[in-house]
């Protein structure tokens, strides 16, 4: 099983704002989309019960998420004692393969943040008047609010109300966050001043809508491109033997992993029926090639337009080092760079196989370019509208110390070294 970080979002705001209550019913929305969701909670205070209805660990995991982590200062629920108070990326780090992680509490995780203030709690409505005066006054979000908290409230309210005004000075939203939940009309101007969402505080849906277009984890389909018979091979790459079984059965297992959705790209597909049989679990599907011609590119197409996920994975059956780390480190790129393609690129070049591709930005163009007769994948790599992201010799050794990911075999000699090769390891 291959480890793929997850995804973050916290959601805070000041005691009683209903972060619980949120959670859970954003929990419960995400989970009913099909989304593998997890969940930290975060206490400032020391110590907590564990899994007793009505507590928030137990609400947490009632509303669906497959995993809690319950953390406060010295102690996190697996039971874990530690010196000093988790870190929130070290819990993250510790919680890989779900879809996104929603974190209550951890204010100062670092983390996208979603800040929820609330007309029914008091110290909300101080946060929200703190917050307003600074959109209005042009105030940055790296702003000391204590010190305007103080300016605004000195001489006017009492001691008890001033460290109260103090409090919630000290938990403003800041450059980490990206939406404000709130019933709150001064909160809402705020936000839309600082460019900031405003979504409603029982509108979770929308909330759940924005994560998912923001933060859930992306879906990847992966594309084994199997061809048909190769002439210098005599057979079918994806049918020759490796180690005693045919070689596509090496592939589908190396990157099945990571795979939301695994294709193969055949024309021989009847040779490849064992397929369903061999995996049941994995829904394998086998796709013809949308184009008679034969070529790099029109395979492309072939496996975009295949796909049903928005971020496709393209890999040739006979990389018998494929490698399932570098497309989640592809993946990752993409989803953070905003790039139509992420390729591993050196001083020859791109390689367009063993890249990861966005559907939306990439299928038009190699469309375009393929009913040109275009042949070779790169000619779209120079299209303006196509954003292409080199994915560099140091960043693939960084995930794949030993390398080796782009060797593939086109003679039966050369498989035959490989062979030997990996049966030596």
């Amino acid at each position: 099983m291959i480890d793929i970080p997850s995804p973050a979002i916290a959601v805070v705001g000041r005691h009683n704002s209903g972060k619980t209550t949120l959670i859970e019913r954003l929990i419960a929305e995400l989970v009913s989309r099909g989304l593998n969701v997890g969940s930290i909670k975060h206490h400032s205070h020391r110590g907590f019960d564990i899994d007793i209805p009505g507590k928030d660990s137990y609400r947490h995991r009632a509303a669906g998420a497959s995993e809690t982590v319950i953390a406060a200062p010295g102690q996190v629920a697996r039971i874990k004692t530690v010196e000093d108070e988790a870190e929130c990326s070290e819990l993250v780090r510790s919680m890989p393969n779900h879809d996104i992680i929603v974190v209550e509490g951890y204010r100062k995780s670092g983390l996208p943040t979603v800040e929820i203030m609330r007309s029914g709690n008091e110290a909300d409505h101080r946060a929200a008047q703190l917050f307003v005066e600074a959109a209005r006054k042009g105030l940055p979000l790296t702003t000391d609010f204590t010190q305007l908290g103080r300016k605004a409230d000195q001489g006017a309210l009492a001691q008890g109300a001033f460290s109260a005004a103090a409090d919630a000075a000290a938990k403003m939203p800041s450059t980490n966050t990206v939406a404000v939940v709130t019933d709150i009309p001064e909160a809402r101007e705020a936000a839309e001043i600082y460019g900031i969402p405003a979504i409603g505080l029982e509108d979770v849906a929308a909330l759940a809508d924005f994560l998912g277009e923001h933060y859930v984890r992306p879906r990847v389909s992966v594309v084994i491109q199997a061809g048909g018979e190769s002439r210098r091979m005599g057979q079918s790459k994806a049918t020759v033997p490796f180690a005693g079984r045919p070689l596509i059965c090496r592939l589908v297992e190396r990157l099945a992993p990571v795979a939301d959705e695994l294709i193969i790209t055949t024309n021989e597909a009847e040779r490849l029926g064992f397929l369903a049989e061999q995996y049941p679990e994995l829904d394998i599907k086998l796709v013809p090639d949308a184009y008679k011609e034969r070529g790099a590119l029109p395979g492309m197409y072939t496996a975009l337009s295949s796909a049903k996920n928005p971020y496709v994975a393209v890999v040739a059956c006979d990389m018998v080092f494929a490698s399932p780390r570098l497309v989640v480190a592809e993946a990752l790129a993409m989803h953070e760079s905003g790039a139509d393609v992420v390729a591993p690129a050196n001083k020859h070049g791109f390689e367009p196989l063993h890249a990861m591709y966005r559907k939306d930005g990439c299928l038009g163009a190699v469309h375009a370019r393929t009913e040109r007769g275009e042949k070779r994948v790169q000619s779209f790599f120079d299209d303006p509208a196509v954003m292409v992201l080199p994915f560099s010799q140091d960043k693939v050794l960084e995930v794949e110390p030993r390398g080796g990911c782009f060797i593939n075999a086109n003679t039966p000699e050369e498989l035959a070294r490989i062979e030997q090769s990996y049966l030596g390891e």
